[in-house]
């Protein structure tokens, strides 16, 4: 079963996306720089009003939110049925309940809401292949896809249609924690080198490199054990 679907991954990826700092992590301490991971990556993005934006890999959506807020349109994809249908519930209701792991069996009821400033009414959220996305969906502004690469199978697939995928002049976003696993891509799929290199080579003869830096972010598993990744983050503009 593609773990993506199960529940743990729903409620671990719904407190990730939409959790208060408290409710992630209320230890003193806590590293407050790897919080709001999916709205720091948004705010990447050149400032301004543009007419539509595409989240790839959306997970439960708090990045399409984000980016609703400037973008007239929003579609927003994952691979997840699962987490494809949260992302509605939290478009339709604008809150969603949580169940947080404590330890062991013991779970606590959370609530977590959509953001202030969103428009929610913007958003498409749809099931899709990153590899293999539909031939209609057109251009787009702004392109983001987070965590995404080093989880498909043939990333080089999706390389490959980026650049129709954003407009002339248009921003492209890509955020990778490098965890190449033989579990998600072949190793005959793995960048040759640096997934930096591999960035470069593949995407600089129809992209700008913008920027590139590094952007933490941190996801509950229980009320003591966290993950506590660093993801490459890769901003271009579309020759």
């Amino acid at each position: 079963m593609n773990i993506y679907e199960t529940a743990k991954l729903r409620e671990e990826y719904l407190l990730f996306h939409y959790g208060t700092p408290e409710q992630i992590c209320s230890w003193p301490g806590r590293p407050r720089e790897a919080l709001g991971f999916p709205a720091r990556i948004v705010e990447r993005f050149s400032g301004g009003e543009v007419a539509r934006a595409l989240d790839l890999g959306c997970a439960v959506g708090r990045s399409a939110f984000e980016l609703s807020r400037t973008a007239a349109e929003v579609v927003a994809i994952d691979y997840s049925q699962a987490f494809v249908d949260a992302g509605k519930t939290m478009q339709a209701a604008g809150r969603c309940e949580v169940s947080r792991l404590e330890e062991a069996h013991r779970r606590q009821s959370i609530m977590v809401e959509v953001p202030a400033g969103t428009r929610p009414g913007r958003i498409t959220f749809e099931r899709g292949d990153a590899m293999n996305l539909r031939a209609e969906l057109g251009g787009f502004d702004r392109v983001l896809a987070a965590n995404l690469l080093c989880r498909l199978s043939e990333p080089g697939r999706l390389l490959v249609r980026l650049p129709e995928l954003v407009k002339s002049g248009g921003e492209l976003i890509l955020t990778t924690p490098c965890t190449w696993l033989e579990e998600f891509t072949p190793e005959a799929h793995w960048p040759p080198g640096s997934t930096l290199d591999w960035l470069k080579s593949e995407l600089s003869a129809r992209f700008e490199l913008l920027e590139e830096h590094d952007e933490p972010f941190l996801i509950r598993e229980t009320a003591r054990k966290f993950q506590w990744t660093v993801a490459l983050l890769t901003k271009w503009r579309r020759r």
